[in-house]
């Protein structure tokens, strides 16, 4: 991933978030800032957009996508904040905006965003042209995945190994190679106690989908191909939860779009839904984790 690149992503995802609050009724994901973060020029245009009809047929399979997946990962969270956890950690941040909303700073949530270099910078600029202040509860934590570990910059930032934390991973793990991905998942499970909890997205292998689905796949993943950033992991869903016990982790919650579909979008008059090549992941730390590796490779494709 490049930095550049990857702003431009976080700043697509940030407006499909933004056409949510506009588009769709009722809310699935509620961020009053959504709009505000990605500049008013482009605000105005989604408003305007929104008083005629959708033409871009994946638009609403996407942005119901992402909106699920940011409420799955804040109904989480809220859920191990109420356990304990104090530490919130968000790879590849983007322009995400709980930490600028946190409903838990009062208990004491401390919330790490992990990102590239540039998009943290660009994010801060932004913030600022919107007049977002930046919390004391918040620490920017700059990284790039492929080439750096996290434990020193996360320890830089302040965060305290061994303690009950709550991790998210939106919209990064198809692009990234499978040693990132086994480093990363490893990092969590060695850096949290016991019950701390992982959330993330990924793709199913093009090969296991239907002709319409795989149609969708094709068109998505050419998209992101010509932005720059190919779609490069895909994970079989049963040897994915096998790899993630190797490394320490339970898989809690494994969600296809059918079982999204019916957990955020059901009974809807406007039809909103995902499709079914994403899906959503939860992931706890076991008690036996440190003893559970078994050198596997992460990635079924």
């Amino acid at each position: 991933m490049i930095d550049g690149f990857a702003s431009m992503t976080a700043l697509r995802v940030a407006m499909r978030r933004a056409a949510h609050q506009l588009r769709d009724s009722p809310l699935v994901f509620v961020d009053p800032l959504a709009l505000r973060v990605v500049g008013a020029e482009i605000a105005a245009q989604l408003e305007a957009e929104t008083a005629a009809p959708e033409t871009e047929l994946l638009a609403p399979f996407l942005r119901a996508f992402m909106a699920a997946r940011s409420r799955f990962a804040e109904d989480a969270l809220a859920s191990a904040v109420n356990a304990g956890a104090r530490q919130y950690v968000i790879f590849g941040a983007g322009l995400d905006t709980f930490a600028y909303r946190n409903p838990h700073e009062a208990e004491g949530l401390r919330v790490f965003e992990v990102d590239f270099p540039a998009t943290q910078v660009w994010k801060r600029e932004r913030l600022a042209e919107a007049r977002i202040g930046i919390p004391s509860s918040l620490a920017f934590v700059p990284v790039d995945f492929e080439r750096e570990t996290l434990a020193q910059p996360l320890a830089a930032a302040g965060f305290k190994r061994g303690e009950f934390s709550f991790f998210s991973w939106l919209g990064v793990v198809p692009y990234l190679e499978q040693s990132s991905i086994r480093k990363t998942l490893e990092f969590v499970v060695d850096s949290s106690r016991t019950g701390s909890e992982l959330i993330f997205d990924y793709a199913v292998p093009p090969e296991t989908l239907n002709p319409v689905q795989r149609l969708v796949f094709e068109r998505v993943a050419a998209r992101v191909a010509r932005a720059g950033e190919p779609w490069k992991t895909f994970f079989d869903p049963a040897d994915l939860k096998r790899q993630l016990y190797s490394i320490g982790l339970d898989a809690i919650e494994d969600l296809d779009g059918g079982k999204i579909n019916a957990r955020f979008f059901s009974g809807r008059a406007d039809g909103l839904r995902v499709g079914d090549v994403g899906r959503l992941l939860r992931a706890r730390v076991r008690a036996d984790a440190g003893s559970s590796r078994e050198g596997e490779t992460v990635g079924a494709s």
